[in-house]
């Protein structure tokens, strides 16, 4: 796909504008800091794409509003006593070693431990728990599709897990596959069926237009509730990108 990037000041605000062969222009918002990307056709001018970004400055400057307020965890060394999330609950890490393999477990209220044979570094023991969660989000993901996709209308071919840097959930109506981002399962149960239902709305309507917020509504009429806790969960630490 032909693409052209360039990097233009609106209202204060820098903009990464790529162009590319398609057919609608998207902004987006992105965290941590709330940069702003554009997402235009080919066939607009410069003077197009600024017209369409001032019309929604006010919605920009509300979305980086709400990344500045969000709270943010501070680097994880993966060491005793460091907070970690799981299923929305915070739990003190207890990491100490044992002769076997590496394991995760909660041992009792607000702590996870963290068994690890003797020299394994921040990045290996950063790799067990992240193995861990992957299990646990997996896990999830057959009832949820259970519950949700007759209640949708749509079923998946297959739904994938990865860490993402810029969306909770992807969906590829095509393949009929949705990827989830491996940090939801640090969110409440609830965020993740949220995500869920979203990307299986998009098997019905890709834009987020009014009839895929109609289709939000009768299938989950408490989606804003899940997603506003969403934006209120911490956000990991990251060096994000797009």
């Amino acid at each position: 796909m032909n693409t052209d990037r360039k990097l233009i000041e609106i209202g204060g605000i820098a903009v990464e504008v790529v162009r590319k062969d398609i057919k609608n222009l998207h902004v987006g918002v992105y965290p941590p800091v709330g940069r702003v990307r554009v997402a235009a056709p080919l066939r607009l001018d410069d003077e197009a794409v600024r017209l369409a970004v001032v019309s929604r400055l006010g919605w920009i400057r509300r979305q980086q509003k709400a990344f500045s307020a969000q709270e943010r965890q501070s680097q994880r060394e993966f060491v005793s006593g460091e907070s970690h999330y799981f299923q929305g609950c915070r739990y003190l890490l207890d990491v100490r070693t044992h002769v076997g393999a590496p394991r995760v477990r909660l041992t009792g209220p607000g702590t996870m431990a963290l068994r690890v044979p003797p020299g394994f570094d921040r990045d290996q023991r950063e790799t067990v728990l992240q193995r861990w969660y992957r299990r646990q989000l997996r896990a999830l993901i057959p009832p949820l599709l259970s519950k949700w996709q007759p209640r949708v209308g749509a079923t998946v071919a297959e739904v994938r897990v990865k860490r993402m840097k810029t969306r909770w959930g992807s969906c590829n109506a095509d393949a009929r596959r949705i990827w989830l981002n491996l940090e939801l399962i640090k969110k409440p149960v609830a965020c993740l069926e949220y995500v869920l239902v979203h990307e299986l709305v998009h098997l019905h309507e890709r834009r987020h237009n009014d009839r895929f917020h109609e289709w939000m509504e009768q299938v989950m009429p408490t989606w804003r509730i899940h997603r506003d806790e969403l934006k209120r969960a911490p956000l990991a630490h990251e060096e994000w990108k797009y």
